[in-house]
């Protein structure tokens, strides 16, 4: 696996047991966890004001699209990948460049994502 050690990622997703398995596959992966935020309104606030390489983002919370983060992020040109079990039929044609991993996934699945984001081989 590529070196990933130091990117700092925003984690948003609404499972809690989900957020865990994501935010430990990050730091076994070398990430830093900067913040994990399960609503559409925190997910909001942080991808205005914090500080971080990436976000990874579950499309659906709690019947909240994440599609207006995803614009916020776009604005600030931060990258950012999708997290969902709906796949690519789940996200409209405006992020159809965006990376999309499909729930569930695997460690090597999210290195090889990110490895691909950053350029890392």
């Amino acid at each position: 696996m590529a070196d990933l050690t130091g990117l700092r990622v925003l984690v948003v997703e609404d499972e809690g047991a989900v957020a865990l398995l994501i935010e430990n596959m990050l730091e076994e992966l070398g990430c830093h966890v900067t913040a994990s935020v399960a609503t559409l309104a925190k997910a909001q606030s942080a991808a205005r004001a914090d500080s971080f390489d990436f976000a990874l983002l579950d499309i659906n919370l709690d019947g909240e699209l994440v599609f207006p983060v995803a614009e916020i992020l776009k604005s600030r040109q931060l990258p950012f990948m999708f997290s969902t079990g709906y796949g690519r039929m789940g996200v409209p044609e405006a992020f159809r460049e965006c990376d999309v991993l499909n729930k569930p996934f695997t460690i090597d699945e999210l290195s090889t994502k990110l490895q691909s984001m950053f350029g890392k081989k």
